[in-house]
């Protein structure tokens, strides 16, 4: 296969959600569809029967949630697809920030009875400053939730998207019978008293025929046909380009638990969903069909596997193509390197591989090398933009629990601030480290990963710090920028990369400080 057919047939996309609206099951059963594994592992009431194949660390599977994004690929129907199953609680959406620069198109899921909750609208919010195309699917149809019209037009007021219906239910919770798709003109009913074995999928063009009538009770099908013209009526034709550029989203309806209505999302996804896009670099525009290898490290993960200490380093190719034990440029550190077993993923299973395509997620074994954001190159010297780090919303002193593990701690809490989970700042008066979190449950992960994988204790306490804020002087040698640094000594620190940071206690300082200092700007994100 040629190298421009192998970039067409590439679809890598990320699940974003609230927490509990079904993504990981989603994931699971996407999985299931696709032929990549036996048996999907349900998340049910935070008790784990089976774990899900997306959450491999030990935490996931005690607290129910996802707390990685964890990445799988698979084949289906001639399409190498590459999900990234993203956290939905609050506390970790800073690695959902980051694995949405990652991926070129996105499955917002949506819980037929809660409709759109807080962390749907600030990641769908990101995903449109980005313009990523984004499918909908409106899960949890097997239970009672709110009507289909009322959810579309919650979608269209609280995210501010264009949306148009790819699929309809025909009835909810007890009545739940089926689905109509919309996309391919057909029926799939769904039988049993656990509702879990599919029916046949049946073809129906025309639906004044008796036949629905007849696969459906007439109260049914009646029902359904007032549905669909009044949907058809309201909602404009899907058009595939206006999808393209984030100006429509398609909506389908299901139940992923139940696998009911995943097929139809995942066929219309495969054959929609763009291929591998460009990213914009420091230099310029970098299509996915150059020739010449590129890619940037989103993602961090120490300790894969605790029994070997391993790091890796995900990389998503954007352009040429990746191949093991060839020389690569590490733009930040100038150097050239080469990488022996370069990896896939399917959740925690690794394989190493020889090439791979824009598109594709790798994984590179990683001694302390990689940053995220960092790029790597055939030679040429640039960075792609568009990976920042947020200011923390918590912040807390971290002290050693036990003097005699000093250095363990020190190269724990070095290692899981590589990945991202949290930002280390060390404050310049008394060297203090400081940890800053977007969530409260972030210091829970660290301190149990610190002892279970690195056998290493910490303990916290509060300091009042509001916000960071990364300093920018405008003249570096100015008397302005030296009384700046005098007067505010003392929440003076710097941040893992050494970049100068200003930890106020309040909304009052920062402002009183813009007005004072008016050459020193003050940055809530690392990049600017």
């Amino acid at each position: 296969m040629g190298y421009i057919e192998e970039i067409k047939r590439r679809r890598t996309f990320g699940i974003i959600s609230h927490p509990d609206a079904g993504k990981t099951t989603l994931t699971e059963k996407l999985l299931l569809f696709g032929g990549a594994i036996q048996e999907a592992g349900a998340v049910k009431s935070n008790k784990i029967k089976k774990g899900a194949a997306s959450d491999f660390m030990e935490i996931e599977r005690q607290r129910g949630i996802s707390v990685a994004t964890s990445v799988m690929a698979f084949e289906y129907k001639g399409y190498k697809i590459n999900i990234l199953d993203t956290p939905g609680h609050k506390d970790f959406a800073e690695d959902t920030y980051r694995t949405l620069t990652a991926v070129d198109s996105v499955i917002v899921v949506i819980d037929v009875a809660k409709g759109v909750e807080e962390q749907t609208e600030k990641l769908v919010g990101v995903c449109r400053m980005r313009n990523i195309p984004m499918i909908v699917f409106i899960n949890k149809l097997d239970r009672e939730g709110r009507d289909a019209f009322d959810l579309m037009d919650e979608v269209e007021q609280k995210l501010g998207l264009k949306v148009t219906p790819m699929s309809f239910p025909i009835g909810m919770g007890a009545d739940f019978k089926g689905i109509y798709n919309i996309w391919e003109k057909n029926v799939r009913l769904f039988t049993g008293s656990n509702k879990q074995r599919i029916e046949e999928t049946i073809k129906i063009d025309d639906l004044s025929s008796g036949e629905l009538d007849e696969l459906l009770s007439s109260r049914s099908a009646e029902k359904l046909r007032e549905d669909l013209e009044l949907a058809l009526g309201i909602y404009p034709d899907f058009d595939v380009e206006k999808y393209l550029s984030g100006e429509q989203q398609p909506v389908f309806f299901g139940s992923a638990l139940n696998n009911f209505g995943v097929a139809e999302l995942l066929d219309a996804f495969v054959e929609i969903a763009p291929s591998p896009r460009g990213k914009e670099t420091d230099k310029r525009m970098v299509e996915a069909d150059d020739k010449s290898f590129s890619g940037f490290v989103f993602k961090i993960h120490a300790n894969m596997d605790p029994k070997h200490r391993d790091r890796l380093a995900f990389v998503k190719i954007v352009s040429g193509v990746f191949r093991r034990n060839v020389n690569y440029l590490h733009v930040r550190q100038g150097k050239m390197m080469k990488f022996s077993s370069p990896n896939a993923f399917f959740a925690e299973k690794k394989q190493v591989i020889e090439e791979s395509f824009p598109g594709d997620i790798v994984g590179l074994h990683d001694t302390g090398n990689f940053k995220i954001g960092d790029t790597l190159t055939e030679g040429e010297t640039m960075n792609f933009k568009g990976i920042p780090a947020f200011s923390p919303e918590h912040f807390r002193y971290v002290n050693n629990a036990d003097p005699m593990k000093a250095k363990q701690l020190a190269k724990g809490i070095d290692q899981l601030m590589d990945e991202g989970v949290a930002q280390l700042f060390t404050l310049d008066l008394n060297g203090r480290k400081i940890i800053g979190t977007v969530g409260a449950l972030q210091y829970e992960v660290i301190q149990y990963r610190l002892e279970h994988e690195y056998n290493a204790s910490c303990t916290y306490e509060p300091v009042p710090v509001y916000k960071a804020c990364w300093v920018e002087p405008m003249d570096p040698t100015n008397d302005e920028y030296a009384d700046f640094l005098r007067v505010k000594s003392r929440f003076m620190a710097r941040d893992k990369d050494g970049k100068q940071v200003f930890l106020a206690d309040s909304a009052f300082s920062i402002t009183m400080a813009q007005e004072k200092y008016p050459t020193v700007r003050l940055h809530f994100t690392s990049e600017f």
